[in-house]
């Protein structure tokens, strides 16, 4: 399948043939749905745990004598109702990572791009080379493309310029091809890639 190639001017820079196995994949929201859960679930981090009284390095030592200071009986200062004492049924160590096979993965994002293809929300630039890091400039352009909110996927490096240009844009993100991911790419309206990040794209997923 081709699809046409604009640049960042809004021009035309040819045509480019589409790879069917990354860009005509049927749609599996079932492996959409497995692989973004385990890139949030990764993303999570681990529990700490709170210091039960066993933890807590106090005396065992009787704090006094059972009977007859006219205070209640207690032993061990170690106690939950003691400052610097032990959390009564505090939370327990716990890690939230997840496995997923290398083959999902792969698949996932393959679903990923052919969806976006499908519904005509795939974008190809020649390159997002940018003059000056000036975000006015970035804005004027990407009406011009009519793009509003977008992820714009670069091949091994992204400009310096559109990367400061688009940092404080909402919905406006930009990464290398090394980056792209399924939930990234679910979450933005419009998929812009450059033909190196197409490259990058095949050699790693074709």
């Amino acid at each position: 399948m081709k699809l046409s190639v604009k640049t960042l001017d809004g021009g035309s820079a040819g045509d480019i043939e589409l790879n069917d196995i990354l860009f005509g994949a049927p749609l599996r929201k079932d492996i959409l749905f497995r692989v973004i859960n385990w890139q949030l679930a990764n993303r999570r981090a681990p529990a700490r745990a709170a210091r039960q009284r066993s933890d807590v390095a106090r005396t065992g030592k009787k704090m006094y004598k059972q009977k007859g200071t006219g205070s209640a009986r207690h032993h061990n200062r170690a106690a939950p109702q003691f400052v610097g004492g032990g959390a009564a049924h505090g939370p327990r160590a716990r890690t939230f990572d997840q496995s997923l096979n290398k083959k999902i993965r792969a698949l996932g994002l393959r679903t990923a791009l052919s969806a976006k293809h499908a519904e005509g929300k795939l974008v190809v630039l020649d390159n997002l080379a940018l003059g000056e890091a000036k975000t006015k400039t970035l804005l004027a352009k990407l009406a011009g493309l009519g793009i509003a909110r977008g992820l714009f996927i670069d091949g091994d490096t992204v400009n310096d310029n559109f990367k400061l240009a688009c940092s404080n844009l909402y919905k406006v993100d930009v990464m290398p091809a090394m980056g792209a991911n399924v939930y990234d790419i679910v979450n933005h309206d419009t998929l812009v890639l450059t033909k190196s990040a197409i490259e990058k794209l095949e050699a790693r997923l074709a």
